[in-house]
Parts: structure tokens; sequence; C-alpha cells
């Protein structure tokens, strides 16, 4: 082969190594996610109370436990990936969110096995959490480092987009099952479906995976304390810059999530009407995550991350305002697009930024604590603390909680360095 075809052979984007991440990291959202979406009957099923406020807040509550294993599959994992490769971890996330899942869908009701029920269940949810918090610094690391120079951002906007399919195809499911099945068959049984339809596609995850190229070529450290040193000392700027601008990310994509729920209990509409707003939501994440990529690779990362936040943060109160008072279907939908769109952009921009500030020894591992840091303390109380928000001081709460977060993730994003020229192989 001549040295030309070498070039040309080298600049062929690896398609596999964004159907790896899109097809295993999609999954492993879209379990995660579908549990919001059926947190009502999920509450009925293993957490029944007189009160059906209190069923819905301990169903919420267990979905946050998800979130408080992720830093520990962020350090575990992602030290694991730069130890042992991107590809190794990535197949072991994937394993994980399987046992995680399974637990979930297979799990009887309380009033089947008691007290059982629940504690299977926050097992499940526990080890959900550690496979998220591990997916997001490998396969970031993985999809930056195999990319073109000048296409980096748009191999990363994968991470984000894929999270928007997950919640499309999540609200779809949710879609056809609601629509099939009663309210009683729901609770009792129907809302297993969606985590039964992803177990049966896991094995196609898998097998993509294990054809996935290798990135790190040779890893610089083989002890996770050192390393854990170097990332809170040498890159704690980085480390708590990167937290602050997810931190915003993770509440207002939980805003898109919780849209079913907010538009079923206090909204009072039909469950459908509810997925519609869904699957519009995934859509708009999935397209303006992957514009959001490409504008990066043009502009640079600093804008796409800003401005998208800034737009949200002056038009969050006012959609709600509208929403609230209308009570529309049409609103619900404006709503759940604009934040779901604004989202995608400006955190797709954020999952290539971060990664360019971390070395490539250290990159997965540190962007596995940012990313499970910044989403544990935020999103993973998001959707409990919306719930406590909305019954005690109104909807409109909910947007001035997103507007202070906002703010101090704006601050986040102007003191960081514009990363778009530089060597992701350093």
């Amino acid at each position: 082969m001549s040295t030309g075809q070498v070039a040309v052979e080298h600049n062929k984007p690896p398609a596999k190594s964004i159907a790896a991440a899109v097809a295993g990291n999609a999954l492993e959202f879209y379990d995660f996610i579908i549990y919001s979406f059926f947190a009502v009957h999920i509450g009925e099923s293993f957490f029944p109370a007189n009160d059906g406020y209190i069923s819905l807040l301990s169903a919420l509550a267990v979905y946050g436990v998800g979130f408080f294993t992720r830093p520990l599959g962020g350090v575990l994992i992602g030290a694991y990936a730069d130890k042992k490769g991107r590809r190794a971890a990535m197949m072991l996330t994937v394993a994980l969110i399987t046992l995680g899942t399974l637990g979930l869908a297979a799990t009887p009701s309380y009033e089947k096995i008691g007290i059982a029920a629940p504690i299977i269940v926050v097992i499940a949810r526990m080890i959900q959490g550690l496979a998220l918090g591990g997916e997001v610094g490998p396969a970031s690391a993985m999809l930056i480092e195999s990319a073109p120079p000048n296409k980096r951002a748009f191999y990363a906007s994968w991470q984000m987009a894929s999270q928007g399919l997950a919640v499309m195809v999540a609200g779809l499911i949710g879609y056809a099952v609601s629509s099939t099945l009663t309210r009683e068959e729901l609770g009792a049984w129907g809302w297993r479906i969606p985590f039964l339809v992803s177990l049966a596609l896991i094995p196609i995850a898998l097998y993509i995976r294990r054809a996935l190229p290798e990135t790190l070529e040779e890893p610089t450290y083989h002890n996770d304390t050192e390393m854990l040193t170097i990332i809170f000392t040498r890159y704690r700027k980085e480390v708590i810059l990167g937290i602050m601008v997810l931190m915003a990310t993770a509440i207002t994509a939980q805003v898109g999530n919780y849209m079913t729920t907010f538009a079923i209990n206090t909204l009072n509409f039909n469950p459908k009407i509810a997925q519609i707003c869904t699957i519009s939501g995934g859509l708009m994440m999935f397209l303006f995550s992957l514009l959001a990529g490409l504008l990066a690779d043009k502009y640079g990362r600093k804008s796409i991350m800003l401005w998208p936040r800034v737009a949200l943060m002056l038009l969050i109160v006012p959609m709600l305002y509208l929403l609230v008072k209308t009570e529309s279907v049409v609103m619900l939908l404006v709503v759940t697009m604009m934040v779901t769109l604004l989202t995608g952009m400006t955190g797709a921009s954020s999952l290539v930024a971060i990664p360019e500030m971390m070395p490539i020894a250290l990159r997965a591992t540190g962007v596995s604590i940012v990313y499970a840091i910044g989403v544990t303390l935020f999103g993973g109380t998001a959707q409990f603390i919306f719930a406590w928000l909305i019954k005690h001081f109104g909807a409109l709460s909910l947007a001035y909680y997103i507007v202070g977060t906002s703010v101090l993730s704006i601050i986040a994003i102007l003191m960081m360095p514009e990363t778009r020229h530089v060597n992701v192989k350093d």
C-alpha cells in the first residue's frame, strides 16, 4: 500500500467508533431514562402508599439513587479505561447495564414479595448508575481520539445525540405501550415491556463494541491512586469548571425527561399526549446535538456552549408561565422541544471541550469523574427537587431553579479555555 493510500485510509471516518458509541450509549441511557417515564406505575408497584404523591416521590428518589453510584462507576471504570483501553471499559458498561435492567424488569411487585421488591429495585438502579458513570468517559475519549482533528466536536456530539435518540425511542415505545394497554394493565405489568425490549437489543451493542478499534496505544499509569491524585491536584481547575458546566446541562436534561410526569400529574394530561411530548424532545436533542458538533468544529467550543445556555436561561420563565397559564398541548410541546434542543447544543459542545482539557493518559478517568459528579449532584436530585418545588411553590419555581443554576454554569463556561486546536494525543 502506498503512502498516499495510507493517508486516505487514515482520514476515513471510523464509522465503527460512532456506531459502537451510539449503540451502547443509547441503550444504556434508554434503560436509565425509561424508569422516569413510568415512575408513576413503578411507584405503585414497588412503593405502594395511601397518598399517590408519596408513592411517586419514593419512585423518584430511587430514580435518583442510580445517580449516586455514578461517581464510583466513573472512578473505577474510567481508570480501567485508562489502564486497559477504551474498548474493554465500554464492553464492561454494557454488561453492567444488562444486569441492572434485568433486575428491574424481572422483580415481582411489593404485593407479591414484600420488602424484597423495593430492595432489589434499589440495587438494580445502583448497578445501572455504576454502568452509566463509567460509560461517558471511555466513550467520549474514544470518539475524540479516533476523529479527524477538524471533526472532533461532531464525533463527540454523538454522545449527546445518542441520549436524545434514547429519549425518542423510549417515548415511542412508551406511547405504543400507553396506547395499547389500559391504566390497570400498565400498572400491573405493562411498564415492564420497555425494559424487556432493551434486553433483546443489548446483544447487538455487545457485538458492535467487540469490533471497536482501540485508541489508547499505551497506558501511562497503572495505579488508581496516582491517577486520582494527579487529576485532583494538577487538573483540579478543569474538574471544577467541568462540573459547573455540566450542572445546568444535567438539570435541564432532567426537565425534558420530567415533562412526561409533569404533564400527567400537574397538568392532568392523557399519558399518550405526554409520551408524544417526550418523542418530540428526544428528536430535538438528537438533531441539535449533531448541529452543535458541526458548529463547534467551525466556530469553537465556547460559543456553542454559551449562547444556547443563555437563551434557555432567558426563555424558561416565560415559557413555563405560558404552559401553566394555558395548559395547552401545543405549549407543552414547545417547552419540551426548546428545553431539549438548547440543552442538546450546550451539552454536546461541553462533551468535547471537557475531554479536550484532559491529557490522553487520564482522559477517560477525568471525564468520567467530572460527568459523574456533575450529573449526580444535580441531575440525580433534579426530579425529586422538581416534584417538591412544584408541590410547595408552584410550577414557576422550577423555572427559577433553572435560571439560578444556569448563571453559575455560564460563569464556568466563560472561565474555560478554548480547546478547538489542542492536540488530543498528548
